[in-house]
């Protein structure tokens, strides 16, 4: 048979190949916007019911969400404007609805929607398929499995390393203070953080306080730091370009470091286990910690967490434990150098159950009640997490009338739900007695939801707050903070709320006497 006898193609001139190719990519070109043009009609509808700020054709709110400090004062006044909600538009093909009014909030946490993958998308090869992005039964599964590794009696004995790891972080200062003022803040909380969750949860000597030289607390660290940049660059959105740039390069050198890292610990505390059955026998060597927890939990088949899902749960606390705990800190620290008053007021609580003591128990926690609500001020004020993310599963309507279809990306605002004047009286003032037990009973269950709430609030909420306690205790013992008037922070929102120039404040020592 001859290359004449054939049909199509082979029949066909290289000018009517490529006319024949020319259209079919005009074709796919017409699909592709065709598509894109029924998307964002789709979203006009869906959202057609809130109305929100005006929105560039192309661009949509982006040029609005630089990061220069405003962004959330910026939604804040949105916020102010509009009822209940508006949407938000990432370009002109992609949008998600700002939710802040407490009733909305309370109607989409009660309900099971998945976390959003476009905000978490980014995490997820560092800390996997674990609880934070989990959904559905798996995710039950690994709540029920992991909840007892925060039960109170795991956690007391976490107080005292806290306190030694607190102290570690207020040695340095005490040193820096006679030739550096002032001191950025959220550096050193960082690493006290990763210091107390690595002794805390791993049974691990880091030393990343002093020591950091040490490969994996720069591969955790650097992680973090990639994957806020990440979020913040939207050409690093797209997989393929952040991969074969010097970043995503240095993404992929840490994330090989951090992962070796867990599976060995994993291992290694494998090995040591086998002999020891038993929480009990393990307990009466030293402190139960969330490992042991993960590698002893069974479901009701018996069966444990996979080496992949142990990995996953172990990069997840490591990131949830440390980050965001350091942000509530470095800001609760900061607005003790803003409001001095209340610095003052919480110094002489402290030092009525601490006395001479340089170290926190769990019995003190308790007996601190100004000084919580001060630190749960400060997270009013300034949110650890500013929003999270959920996709509807399926429809809602809320109380309003106004409805949602499947697959909607919400955001539920926490910081302009916090600073909301219809919410809270005088909302930029710092008043901890809104937190005091009268007043807090009069609030709605869900205008305050530092921890996000339901089902799928935040499992280390108790663990956080004791650290946060604890840091507070030890650091108002040794040091008058004041805010350096030259440095105000500038509120940047990203995977947790940091500041785009730092947070510094001007420490003086306090003499100790007795």
């Amino acid at each position: 048979m001859t290359s004449s006898m054939l049909p199509g193609v082979f029949s066909l001139s290289p000018f009517e190949l490529l006319y024949y190719a020319a259209s079919l990519c005009a074709l796919y070109l017409l699909y592709k916007v065709s598509s894109l043009y029924l998307t964002r009609k789709k979203l006009e509808r869906v959202f057609s019911a809130f109305p929100g700020p005006k929105r560039h054709w192309l661009y949509g709110n982006v040029p609005e969400m630089r990061q220069n400090g405003k962004i959330l004062d910026i939604v804040s006044g949105y916020a102010k404007q509009f009822d209940c909600a508006f949407p938000m538009w990432l370009g002109s093909f992609f949008a998600s609805l700002t939710v802040y009014h407490p009733d909305y909030v309370k109607a989409i946490l009660s309900r099971q929607d998945p976390k959003d993958n476009f905000a978490y998308y980014f995490l997820t090869p560092w800390i996997g398929k674990g609880l934070l992005v989990l959904s559905g039964q798996k995710w039950f599964q690994h709540r029920k499995l992991l909840t007892p590794g925060f039960h109170y009696d795991v956690l007391k004995p976490y107080v005292g390393l806290m306190s030694n790891c607190a102290n570690v972080m207020l040695d340095k200062w005490e040193r820096l203070v006679p030739d550096k003022n002032p001191v950025e803040l959220f550096h050193h909380v960082s690493l006290m953080t990763l210091d107390s969750i690595m002794k805390c949860a791993f049974s691990y000597e880091s030393n990343c306080q002093l020591d950091s030289e040490n490969e994996y607390i720069k591969a955790v660290y650097q992680l973090s730091q990639l994957v806020q940049y990440r979020t913040r660059c939207f050409p690093y959105h797209n997989d393929f370009i952040f991969y074969l740039s010097p970043h995503g390069f240095r993404f992929r050198r840490a994330l090989r470091i951090a992962h070796g890292h867990t599976d060995k610990v994993i291992k290694l505390r494998k090995e040591s286990l086998k002999q020891e059955t038993e929480l009990e026998k393990i307990k009466q060597k030293r402190h139960l910690d969330f490992l042991d927890i993960l590698l002893c939990a069974k479901d009701e088949n018996g069966r444990g967490l996979s080496d992949e899902d142990l990995r996953a749960e172990v990069d997840t606390f490591m990131f949830e434990g440390h980050d965001t705990t350091a942000s509530g800190v470095s800001w609760t620290f900061y607005c003790m150098a803003k409001y001095p008053e209340h610095q003052e007021k919480c110094r002489e609580e402290i030092r009525g159950v601490l006395g001479k003591r340089t170290t926190v128990e769990w019995e003190d926690l308790g007996k601190l009640p100004y000084t919580t609500m001060c630190i749960k001020e400060s997270m009013r004020l300034y949110p650890p997490v500013p929003g999270v993310a959920r996709e509807l599963k399926e429809p809602i309507t809320f109380f309003d009338g106004r409805s949602l279809p499947k697959g909607t990306s919400i955001f539920l605002s926490i910081f302009c739900m916090n600073r909301s004047p219809s919410m809270w009286e005088n909302p930029e003032v710092f008043d901890p007695l809104r937190f005091s037990p009268e007043n807090a009973s009069k609030r709605h269950s869900h205008v305050y939801v530092p921890f996000s709430a339901g089902s799928r609030n935040c499992i280390g909420q108790n663990f956080a707050m004791n650290e946060m306690k604890v840091a507070l205790a030890l650091a108002l013992l040794r040091f008058k903070f004041s805010t350096d008037p030259d440095n105000e922070p500038m509120k940047m929102p990203q995977l947790v709320l940091r500041s785009l120039n730092g947070i510094y404040i001007n420490l003086k020592k306090i003499e100790r006497t007795g």
